[in-house]
């Protein structure tokens, strides 16, 4: 536990103090996101923030690699290193279109090769489990499958990348609950493949908490395409690892329960990401049931309709926080607890989250006497 401790903290550490560097750099090379009526900053916000999480993501990965617990993990495959290098580039790409507004199609072929190269790599599924049996698919057939999620999770995150510290603090709780995951089944079972997946996730829920503390409201930084790309691929990555070489035999033995435990790896990763993949399937179902392309931005998304509904930047933030939470911890507790508590609590959770989603409470509005006043936020 204490090498992953030291990886969260050193991804963390270089984040924090590298954010500032990037902010610097943002500015230099014009990416700085303008005001556009969909948005809710009411100030030209610097972005690259990707940048510096994926320095902080590199260091954390490259001194893991020079650890003895983990240097295994770096030399028994080109798994971690496909997947730090698959994370460059697709920052890179984020970072073109953070400072030129690449098109769409433009940036689908960028995520495209960038999935590409961590599955030439083995980053990819080579069975699905199925509740107490696993699947197997023709080569095509799983190549198509890792594709796929890489790229949902990849626009997943992007898309809900909407408010200040919106969608690294869903990523950190969530990574939270995979990484519990991860560590129990690898000090339960004798799957070494949980390591990586691990490693991987403890040193983005470290990129994630060092780049908080500048763009949690109000940001100094967005962490724009080049973070939320970045967060996606990683995040799935993560998960291809875990959930393409299960054992349902051997994960059964988690909780005595046949069949759950086996699905538990392709479960967890949905809800950790749960928020953004809701966000995703609705707007491209609204976006093409209106007749527009499923890219077309709008302001439709589930962070604008709390907001909308009468909350707050900061609470609308913290609600999304608590529904990311309340499944992800549920998936997780399937692991350690009997289903009937975990229903039960699920339930609870479930009940409190609609309770203070529905129901705004009053917003206290201060005076603020800086230069430069943002103006009131949007409500219903």
């Amino acid at each position: 536990m204490r090498i992953y401790l030291l990886v969260i903290a050193l991804a963390a550490a270089v984040t924090f103090v590298a954010t500032p560097l990037v902010r610097v750099l943002a500015r230099r090379v014009n990416a700085v996101t303008p005001l556009r009526d969909r948005d809710v900053h009411t100030v030209p916000t610097p972005r690259l923030g990707g940048i510096a999480m994926l320095a902080g993501f590199a260091v954390a990965l490259l001194v893991a690699s020079r650890t003895e617990f983990l240097g295994d993990v770096f030399t028994m495959s080109n798994q971690a290193w496909a997947i730090l290098g698959a994370a460059g580039l697709i920052c890179v790409l984020g970072a073109a279109d953070d400072i030129w507004d690449l098109d769409w199609m433009t940036k689908l072929v960028g995520q495209v090769l960038c999935a590409g190269l961590m599955v030439w790599q083995g980053v990819q599924m080579v069975t699905v489990p199925l509740f107490d049996s696993i699947a197997i698919f023709s080569p095509r057939m799983l190549l198509a499958i890792t594709l796929l999620v890489v790229l949902v999770a990849i626009n997943a995150v992007n898309f809900v990348d909407g408010l200040d510290g919106l969608a690294a603090g869903l990523v950190a709780i969530g990574g939270v609950a995979f990484f519990a995951y991860t560590y129990y089944l690898t000090r339960s079972t004798e799957a070494d493949y949980a390591n990586l997946a691990t490693l991987v996730i403890a040193a983005v829920v470290g990129a994630c908490l060092g780049f908080l503390p500048h763009n949690f409201y109000r940001a100094s930084i967005f962490m724009g395409d080049s973070g939320a790309m970045f967060l996606g691929l990683t995040v799935s990555a993560a998960g291809i690892v875990v959930t393409g070489n299960i054992d349902p035999g051997a994960s059964s033995q988690l909780t005595g329960l046949v069949g759950l435990p086996a699905f538990l790896p392709i479960l967890l990763p949905v809800a950790v990401m749960l928020v953004p993949l809701v966000d995703l399937v609705f707007a491209v179902v609204r976006r093409i049931a209106a007749g527009k392309s499923p890219f077309a931005a709008d302001g439709q998304h589930l962070h604008h309709r709390l907001m909308q509904r009468g909350h707050s930047h900061r609470r609308t933030v913290v609600i999304l926080y608590g529904w990311t939470a309340i499944f992800a911890a549920g998936a997780v507790a399937l692991a350690f607890l009997p289903l009937v508590t975990v229903l039960i609590g699920l339930a609870v959770g479930v009940a409190i989250g609609v309770v203070l989603t529905a129901v705004p409470l009053p917003v206290r509005r201060t005076r603020h006497r800086h230069r430069h006043v943002r103006t009131p936020e949007p409500h219903a």
